[in-house]
C-alpha cells in the first residue's frame, strides 16, 4: 500500500477536477482525500496500489489542463476505507 500527497498546477479548480478526481478514485480502489488550495492548485492525498495512484494521475492528467504534479510519498493511513471531497469551492 502506498500513499501519496499530491499538488496539481493548472486549471484544475473550477473545472470539476475534485469530483472527478473522487469518482476515478472510486473506480480504482483508491482511499484519501481531495481539495482546492487558495492558491489555485488542488491537494489531494491518495492511498492504494502503486498501480492504480499512476492510473489515477494519468486520468486526470488526460481530463484536465495539468501543467505539473507535486507528488511526495507519506506514511499509510492504516483502516483508512473512503476517498473525501473536501472544502466547498
Amino acid at each position: 500500500m502506498t500513499r501519496l500527497h499530491l499538488v496539481f498546477h493548472g486549471r484544475v479548480q473550477h473545472v470539476g477536477f475534485r469530483y472527478t478526481a473522487y469518482y476515478f478514485a472510486r473506480q480504482l480502489y483508491i482511499t484519501g482525500w481531495v481539495d482546492n488550495r487558495p492558491d489555485g492548485t488542488v491537494e489531494m492525498e491518495a492511498q492504494g496500489s502503486p498501480l492504480m495512484l499512476q492510473k489515477l494521475i494519468s486520468r486526470l492528467k488526460g481530463q484536465f489542463d495539468i501543467d505539473a504534479v507535486e507528488a511526495q510519498r507519506r506514511d499509510p493511513v492504516p483502516h483508512e476505507r473512503k476517498f473525501a471531497v473536501r472544502g466547498y469551492g
